[in-house]
């Protein structure tokens, strides 16, 4: 197939599901066709079968603000026609799934009927796109998409509620790659991080308020003051200094690193003990995931797709959102007990072992077949 797929090239969780998605269907001998304004993060390196066309906006006097949907739709238009794609697959509703329908129905007068696939990630409908300024739009586009997928069940039922939803919505759950994300030996790197044998805890994020990282800092002072730790905060957003203030009000700066973002995040988790995520709101948590298959337990909140990902007195535990008393309880009986531990870590890999994306993509080769074949049918 030649697939073309719409994103977001950032850090954020959506950005880098299709990223991955994308690397991963051209390994299978797909060609794919990334169209962004900025090349993914993700996208850092030579791959066969992979294109990147750049979306370019001109500034214009007229524009108070530079009309990005315009200039996506034209190049998607301009990419169908000379890439020949097959079918396109947008990533986050807002506004790729709208710019899809407008570009499918530009290519539709020049002859070419190319469907959209629009995956829902979480914010998208959750955040932004329950929002009266665009519900319209997101409801519009949702239904008449060729095809939906949302990334954990939790964010369907969210959607079906949220909206007046007449199209089918297939749940295909967020992945990991394995052979990435993985647990290696890198005891001289945690000597670095934890010179004393400190237990190392870490938490990824984009810093935002519905993550909680305030939440974060108090569990971990409550685990620091039960026995020796460190916590690493990897990721950086508008919580930032707020953040940090707290660290002094609690006296524990020295003990809480800052990091930023990483790249490399596999390294960090192959060195932690516990992973931290109290978000209010999680429609999958890859991030979790991820710790998961670093063979980190999970200590999170029960919200979204959370349950989903971290089972309860499995892999980890789920609380109550803002319980941070049970948190940090959960986290100590974890770390305190070396035998409950190994279990744990166990368990959180094999559970990722599901999830690996070797399971996940013959998922979406075969749907996007389902709707090619469907298209085909109403031609």
């Amino acid at each position: 197939m030649n697939i073309g797929i719409v994103c977001y090239p950032t850090y954020g969780g959506s950005g880098v599901l299709a990223t991955e998605l994308g690397k991963g269907l051209a390994q299978k001998g797909h060609k794919v066709h990334f169209i962004t304004y900025r090349q993914p993060t993700r996208l850092n390196s030579f791959q066969q079968n992979v294109f990147y066309h750049e979306v370019s906006t001109a500034d214009y006097p007229l524009f108070e603000y530079t009309p990005y949907d315009t200039a996506l739709t034209s190049k998607l238009v301009d990419v169908v026609m000379h890439a020949e794609l097959d079918i396109l697959h947008v990533h986050y509703a807002i506004p790729h799934a709208a710019v899809a329908f407008m570009a499918k129905q530009i290519l539709k007068t020049k002859g070419i009927n190319i469907p959209f696939i629009t995956t829902l990630h979480g914010t998208d409908i959750t955040l932004v796109g329950n929002h009266s300024s665009f519900a319209p739009v997101v409801e519009f586009s949702i239904n008449n998409s060729d095809g939906v997928t949302a990334v954990s069940d939790n964010l369907k039922k969210q959607t079906l509620s949220t909206f007046n939803i007449n199209k089918e919505i297939k749940t295909i759950h967020n992945f990991i790659d394995l052979k990435r994300f993985q647990k290696t030996n890198k005891d001289h790197f945690k000597k670095a991080i934890a010179p004393d044998g400190e237990k190392v805890i870490t938490h990824v994020s984009n810093f935002r308020k519905v993550k909680r990282t305030d939440d974060v800092i108090r569990i971990f002072q409550k685990i620091h003051q039960a026995m020796p730790s460190t916590l690493l905060m990897i990721g950086d957003g508008p919580e930032r200094q707020n953040l940090e203030e707290l660290c002094r009000t609690l006296h524990i700066c020295d003990k809480v690193r800052y990091l930023g973002k990483q790249d490399a995040i596999e390294e960090l988790l192959a060195v932690s003990d516990l992973f931290l995520m109290p978000s209010e709101s999680e429609s999958f948590g890859l991030a979790a995931l991820e710790a998961m298959a670093c063979e980190v337990p999970v200590v999170s909140s029960n919200a979204g797709g959370l349950p989903e990902v971290n089972i309860e007195g499995q892999t980890g535990y789920l609380c109550d959102v803002g319980d941070v008393e049970a948190m940090a309880k959960r986290s100590i009986e974890i770390l305190s007990d070396e035998s409950r531990h190994q279990v744990f870590k166990n368990n959180a890999l094999a559970q990722a072992e599901q999830f690996d994306i070797q399971n996940i993509l013959p998922i979406y080769e075969e749907y996007y077949e389902e709707i090619l074949a469907g298209v085909t049918a109403d031609s």
